[in-house]
């Protein structure tokens, strides 16, 4: 899909006629040779977001090839993303930032690096842009599977009115438009309300509110951006289930055993933005606060029958942090060099994050809290060299330091850490034609551990001693690739990578606890095309094949549990005369592991979803059918002990899955004014 970049000009009026200097295409057909650095880096642009179907606004980035993103709870917390053959929880090892506003939240109550996509409001968003692999400096923290951008418009091409309804209480409105004064500013605000029950026996009860305004002023001082966000949910969850339950006809395959989990989450942010003139000097500061109240009960009554095992999960905070960016050209024995000069320092305040025991969410007893903070400064260093008509390079390095500071409500859990580590990369580039682009690609990279995890002593729970883990934890990669273009018509690439991780550790924080993960590694092919043949029609297919493995001797096997080793995604859009459009799209991932020894597997999951419209200068109606063939496939699986009145006090080891929501419809109406 192709997106023809319009903005209103400066000073015009609705109805005016102008006349444009540049015409911007922009999109997975963007011609990205002679830019990009690697077979894996992409954006993709407005367009494309407008024609796909989607259930959840975490789905954003299923735009990145081989990305899938499910639910294993309630619709206001965090998705699972799985990408080159990560099961990333909720996020550990893919960033996404915002305007550069990191989106991962680290030391987090429910997990490391817990990413939450529900406050972005998809009608404001320009472009994403993404890239994976440990091959870019400005990727730090939580990137070694990859990273994603989400850029958001300065200015809305036109104001608008949605409205949609759905089956199971879906209600959606949103609003924005933007505003020129006098004095060269533009100011555009959104806002979004939504409500959702969902399929479940016990209604999710959905409530979430968004709100976006951005300041922005372009004159001969550059351009400065002042960008607010406000988001606030609250929700019930249906959590997975046990298998066997549902088999026995004791458990709706949509019901739950604990009727009561659920969640309240809102994030506020104020970020102040700058830049030159011509883009060589970018400097950025925000400021963000965060709360969330999660309650959870995965295993029921296994450790407590009297009172259940029921958690919550709370974590409220403040974050503070920048960026400043210095790009400068010059050359060198005839060559053209481009250097990027950066720096970002982030700080973590986080006066409560806790993990109590609680019942029909009323607290019982607390197993942990702590209160801490955790401040990194980084700096980045990249130079891209032209060596000939047809050879360019590149190579840099990052580093980073991190300071820990925790006071635990268990005096042996306190303690102050620091770590550094650097991480160069390095790209090599060969043009073999105007159409036809080679890339290799060699880099260090890393992801941040809980600061508990860091300062641990005394495990909460059972009082046992508690191994300390490393603050950081390396990661390499590789990969090799290519990209081929013909014309406005067919855009492929393809990579080949590798990544090797020297221990997945990771904090717990259902149990207060760090584990020390194993050493990896994981190798893949994936496959990227775009194919326009004619301007009505676009095609597009993405392949994702990756075996992962642990890489060391352990009699348990060497499966990485959660790994996904196939994804396809694959999508046709029709553009017709009259103003008709039309989108089907494929999402399938593959059966895996749920075990070391892969004796236990969970089931590959298809999904087909259409959206058929019709559109005009001021008014766009539209259907969106999610699960067009009503599959009863399964979001995601896990395999553990749980335990359910009468069963035996060791519980039941058994498969718990979520399923994949039924044959669903939407309607949306929107006017552009």
């Amino acid at each position: 899909m192709f997106l023809v970049s319009t903005a209103r000009a400066q000073g015009t009026r609705p109805n005016e006629t102008v006349e444009l200097d540049e015409v911007l295409v922009e999109g997975r057909g963007e011609n990205f040779i002679g830019r990009a650095r690697s077979g894996s880096e992409g954006a993709v642009a407005r367009a494309q977001l407008d024609m796909r179907p989607f259930l959840r606004t975490g789905e954003i980035v299923e735009h990145v090839p081989g990305m899938i993103v499910t639910q294993h709870s309630g619709s206001g917390k965090a998705n699972q993303y799985f990408l080159r053959g990560f099961n990333l929880d909720h996020g550990t090892d893919f960033a996404v930032d915002l305007e550069g506003m990191p989106m991962n939240m680290r030391s987090h109550a429910h997990g490391q690096g817990y990413l939450d996509l529900n406050p972005i409001m998809p009608e404001m968003v320009r472009r994403l842009e993404y890239s994976k692999g440990v091959h870019d400096v400005i990727g730090g923290d939580f990137s070694a599977a990859g990273r994603a951008s989400v850029r958001l418009f300065d200015e809305l091409p036109s104001g608008f009115l949605s409205v949609g309804i759905g089956k199971d209480d879906y209600l959606r409105i949103a609003a924005g438009e933007s505003f020129r004064t006098t004095q060269g500013l533009v100011l555009t605000a959104a806002v979004e309300a939504q409500r959702y029950d969902g399929p479940w026996v016990q209604p999710e009860d959905l409530r979430k509110l968004n709100g976006v305004f951005r300041l922005v002023k372009t004159g001969a001082g550059g351009r400065f951006s002042l960008l607010g966000t406000a988001y606030d949910a609250s929700w019930q969850s249906t959590d997975q289930i046990p298998e066997r339950l549902v088999l026995a006809g004791t458990l709706d395959r949509l019901g739950n055993v604990d009727t009561t989990v659920g969640g309240e989450s809102s994030r506020y942010a104020l970020q102040g933005a700058w830049s030159t003139t011509d883009g060589g000097t970018e400097a950025s500061a925000f400021v963000a606060r965060y709360d969330l109240q999660l309650y959870s009960n995965f295993t029921y009554m296994l450790d407590d029958p009297v009172d259940g095992d029921q958690f919550e999960q709370a974590d409220e905070r403040w974050i503070v942090g920048g960026r400043l960016l210095r790009r400068i050209e010059s050359e060198a024995n005839g060559r053209d060099l481009t250097h990027l000069f950066g720096a970002d320092v982030r700080m973590d305040d986080v006066p409560s994050v806790g993990l109590y025991r609680t019942r029909a969410r009323e607290r019982l007893s607390t197993v942990r809290e702590d209160d801490l903070r955790e401040t990194s400064i980084g700096a980045f260093w990249d130079t891209n060299i032209v060596l000939s008509d047809a050879w360019r390079a590149s190579i840099g390095v990052r580093g980073d330091y991190y300071f820990f500071d925790v006071e635990s409500n268990l005096a042996a859990n306190s303690g102050s850490r620091d770590a550094g580590i650097a991480s160069p990369k390095a790209a090599l580039v060969y043009r073999a034609s105007e159409s036809l682009e080679l890339y290799g690609n060699l880099g260090l990279g890393f992801h941040s551990n809980d600061a508990r995890g860091t300062t641990i002593t005394i495990d909460p729970v059972s009082g046992d001693p508690a191994d300390r883990v490393d603050a950081l934890a390396r990661s390499r990669g590789g990969e090799v690739g290519l990209r081929w273009i013909k014309g406005d018509v067919f855009t492929s690439s393809v990579a080949l990578w590798r990544l090797d991780l020297d221990s997945e550790l990771i904090y717990v924080g259902d149990a207060g606890t760090t584990e020390a993960g194993r050493p990896s590694r994981r190798t893949g092919v994936e496959w990227s095309a775009h194919v326009r043949p004619l301007d009505w029609l676009t095609f597009d297919l993405d392949v994702a094949l990756t075996h992962a493995r642990f890489d060391d001797d352990d009699p348990a096997g060497d499966r990485i549990p959660g790994s996904l080793s196939t994804v396809v995604g694959a999508g046709a859009t029709a553009e017709l005369a009259g103003g008709w459009f039309a989108a089907l799209r494929l999402r399938h991932f593959g059966g895996r592991p749920l075990i070391e020894d892969d004796s236990v597997r969970s089931d590959g999951t298809s999904l087909v979803d259409a959206r058929v419209g019709w559109g005009g200068e001021k008014f766009r109606v539209y259907a969106d059918i999610l699960n067009l063939f009503d599959s009863e496939d399964h979001d995601i699986d896990y395999f553990y002990a749980s335990r359910v009145a009468g069963e035996p006090d060791e519980g039941v080891e058994d498969v718990h899955f979520h399923p994949v929501e039924p044959l669903t419809f939407r309607v949306y109406g929107e006017w552009r004014f």
